[in-house]
Order: structure tokens, then sequence, then C-alpha cells
């Protein structure tokens, strides 16, 4: 990606990402940025919702985002420039304001993201102390060890933005750590599960059995945790923003960002088999309460007299601590973007001298992560990891409609725009319907319809801020709002 902290330049100053991505680094970047905060996130949720089968939301899941892969794809290669979802909107329907919906969304689902990250970090990191026996569990109520884990979430935030503000240069080769300490993570959960099966401990008869804890039948009850699931899928999105940084893009992309989607799903599926293996049908049911340590509590159950038990926790919080970093580098660089294209504030393009980071950015995203955060953590009986994550669904799952339809419209609208990849057919329309049909109320219980709540408050901020910058460049400086640069929006 280019430099976060790098300024506008005039067109004619403007050189060219240097190219230093080959197939496997590209493949080890897109595992890397879908694994991560995701399954943590989801995977006792979806337990709680369909028990033994709950590998079958991951499958559908993944069927879903490769279909939404495959248009990304077509328009990737049509338009291999770094600006992602923002940008082949625009160049389908060449609206600015429904543009700069698009990239506020992504905005917003990247402060969600971040925020469900930092929740899942204190629940793991909570849980890890109780693991190694530097807390005792029992001491204090339920209500002061919920305040524990909002203060550390809380302070995880601050920590990333004083992090961001100081600058940190994305390095590949850096994210192949990552990625191995994730896949690390998610191996010891798939050998704890295995290892129960081996001990002859697993009854293998519950992966078929469908239990209704939440009395929706089979078909609403498999759709609302696909759309749990969703969330574990999301991240393969980022990799268009290599794109100016890969070797024959249109080559090598296609294969590549499929396999990566492929590797994650096994993994997640076989994650879901260890589960169901260390938990009977009663842990299942109850699984959903424990949010962000569902796997902990798999790891800590399927193997008691391991070590492995106790390092597994701290594992888990550097995996999505990346996640939640990623995150929200992502939205202050989106925020400095559009405030640089005159369609925010101009305030939020503010940079620190010497540092040359946006600190405005980085302020303002942060504020929102930590009101997000303190408002739904009023209620000490709020599942505030199923809030977020379901949030940042919501929103992904309204953007990646809104490309696949953008596929089909550019094909019409632009033919002259060659690409090495189509996405066969009517496919983008079929990924459409699907995206939307998740995104809809009967993919959520009466619990979950406060995404919608949260998800419309903040793109009302988000309109808020556009009007308030229509009205100051329409009524000071006698010029239109609007994306002068959309393929440059990220830099």
């Amino acid at each position: 990606m280019a430099d976060l902290t790098k300024q506008a330049e005039p067109e004619e100053d403007r050189t060219e990402l240097k190219r230093v991505m080959g197939p496997k680094l590209l493949l080890l970047f897109i595992v890397g940025d879908i694994l991560g905060a995701g399954v943590y996130a989801v995977t006792g949720q979806m337990g709680g919702a369909v028990g033994g089968i709950v590998w079958v939301p991951f499958l559908v899941a993944f069927v879903v985002a490769s279909l939404t892969a495959l248009s990304y794809l077509e328009l990737v290669t049509k338009f291999p420039q770094a600006a992602g979802a923002a940008l082949y909107t625009h160049k389908a329907f060449g609206i600015h304001f429904v543009t700069f919906l698009v990239a506020f969304a992504v905005v917003c689902s990247g402060i969600t993201s971040a925020s469900t990250s930092a929740n899942v970090l204190a629940q793991n990191f909570f849980g890890g102390l109780v693991v190694n026996g530097w807390m005792d569990p029992e001491s204090g109520s339920e209500t002061v060890n919920a305040d524990l884990i909002t203060a550390v979430a809380l302070g995880f935030m601050v920590l990333l933005a004083l992090i961001n503000l100081r600058g940190v240069g994305e390095s590949v080769k850096f994210n192949v750590i990552l990625t191995l300490v994730e896949l690390a993570a998610l191996t010891i959960v798939i050998g704890v599960g295995f290892w129960v099966m081996a001990r002859g401990d697993a009854d293998l008869g519950e992966l078929t059995s469908f239990h209704d804890y939440n009395d929706q039948g089979l078909f609403l009850a498999v759709t609302a945790a696909t759309a749990i699931a969703f969330f574990a899928m999301v991240g393969f999105e980022d990799s268009v923003n290599m794109v100016e940084e890969t070797h024959e893009p249109e080559r090598i992309f296609p294969r590549t960002m499929l396999v990566g989607l492929g590797i994650a799903a096994v993994l997640y599926m076989l994650v879901a088999v260890s589960v169901v293996s260390v938990l009977s049908a009663t842990e299942l049911k109850t699984i959903a309460d424990a949010e962000g340590r569902a796997l902990l509590e798999v790891v800590e159950k399927g193997s008691p007299d391991f070590p492995i038990a106790k390092v597994f926790p701290f594992l888990a919080v550097f995996a999505v601590a990346n996640t939640a970093l990623i995150n929200m580098m992502m939205a202050s660089r989106l925020l400095y973007g559009m405030a640089r294209q005159d369609v925010l504030p101009r305030a939020l393009g503010h940079v620190l001298p010497g540092r040359r980071t946006p600190w405005v950015g980085i302020l303002f995203s942060t504020l929102l992560a930590l009101g997000l955060i303190y408002y739904l953590t009023r209620d000490p009986d709020s599942r505030i990891v199923t809030h977020l994550s379901g949030t940042t669904g919501l929103l992904l799952l309204c953007v990646f409609a809104v490309v696949n339809i953008a596929c089909l419209v550019v094909r019409r609208v632009a033919p002259e725009a060659t690409s090495a990849f189509r996405s066969p057919g009517l496919t983008p329309l079929v990924a459409a319907a699907l995206c939307l049909f998740l995104a809809g109320p009967w993919a959520r219980n009466e619990m979950q319809e406060e995404q919608y709540e949260i998800a419309g408050i903040l793109m009302l901020i988000g309109i808020a801020l556009w009007l308030l910058t229509w009205l100051t460049n329409r009524g000071i400086r006698a010029k239109k709002t609007g994306f002068r640069d959309i393929e440059h929006l990220d830099s």
C-alpha cells in the first residue's frame, strides 16, 4: 500500500508504488488478512445458534464470500488502483454521494471491526490471567470482571491510537510473521480437537446434529449463523489495496485470492469440527455466552494437562491485536484521503509535523471506537462482541452488494475497460442477492437488531460531516463537493 503518511501530491509528482509482492507473499497477506479476530469472535455465537453443524455456516459464508471475490477480481484487473470499493462504485455510477456512502461504510466497518478485536483481546487477556493462576476467577463480582475487560478494551484502543500517531510502516514481511502466529493459534485449537478425537472422547455424530437453541428452524438458524460467520470471512477485499505493489496482478491475483479464501475456509471448518469434538451439546448451547473466550474455553477443556492452554490466550491476543491495528490504520487513512478530496471536513486531513501521521483522522476514528465500546457496555448483559462483529458484517454485506452490482454496471458503461478475469455470467447478481439476503432482518434475532441502530448512527455521522463539507464548499469556497481523484482516494 501507499505510505499512510504521504500527503496528496499533484498528479505530475506521483510515482508508482514498488512492485514487491509475488504469489507467495500475496497469498500469505490474504490469508493473514482474513484470519485474525473473526474466528475468535464468532465461533461461540454460531455454536449457540446451530449446535453441532457449526461448520455449515462457515461453508456457506465461504461460498458467498467467494462469489463476491469474483466480482472484486474482475474489477481490480480492470482498474488496478488501490482505492477498492469506492473506486468501483464511482466507475459504475458516477454519483459522488453514493461513492462517499460506500467509502464511509468501509471506514465504519474498520472501526467496528477494531472495536470487536479490542474486546476479544481483552476477554482472552483476562482469560489468560485466570488460566495461568495470576488472577482468581472468583475474586470480585461479574460486574467488576466486566468492568476490567471494558477497561482493557478501552486502553487498547488508546494504545492503538498512540501507535498510529507515531507512525507504522507497513511491512509485508512483518505481516508474514503475524500470519504465522495466527496460524499457530488456530493450529492449537485444531490439534486439541483431533487429540480429543484420537482419545475416543469425541461424539462425531454431533457434527451432523442441528440443535434449534433459538427456536428459529433449520433454514433461519443457518441463515443467522451464516450472517455471523461472514465476519470471519471478510478481509480478502483489503488485498485489492496491494494491487499496485504486486507483480503481474492481472495474472496472479485471481488464483491467489481464491486459494487464500479456500485455505481460510478449510481452517475455519477444522476449528468448527474441533469445537464440536471437545464440547457437549449442552456446552454448545451456552458457548455463545463466552463470546471472544469461546476458543480459549475449548482449548482449556480439551487439554487441561498441557501447558499449551496457558500459552494459547496470549497467542490469540497477538492475533487479534494485529487485526485491530490494520483496521484502525485503514479507517484513519480513508478519513484522511476523503478530507484531502474535500468530501469530508479538511481538518480530518491534518497531519503531525515531523511524523506526518493524520492525527485528526486517528483521533476521530479512535473517539468513535471508544464511544461504541462505552455505549454498548452500559448494559452489563449486552453482548458487545456480538453487536460489533455483526455490525461489521452488516456494513460490509451492504458494501459487497454494491460492488457486485457495480461489476455488472461497469460491463455496460465501460466496455472499453478490459479485464484479465471475468466473473461468470450473472454470478455478480447472485452474489449481490445473497449479500442483501444476509443483511436482512430475518438473518438476525431480536437482540441482534441493535446492529441496524449502530450502523445507522455511524452512517448518519458521516452524512452530517458530508453535509457540513458541502455547505462549507458551496458557501465559503464557491466550489462543488465531489471526488477529484478517486483513483488515489487512500493516499
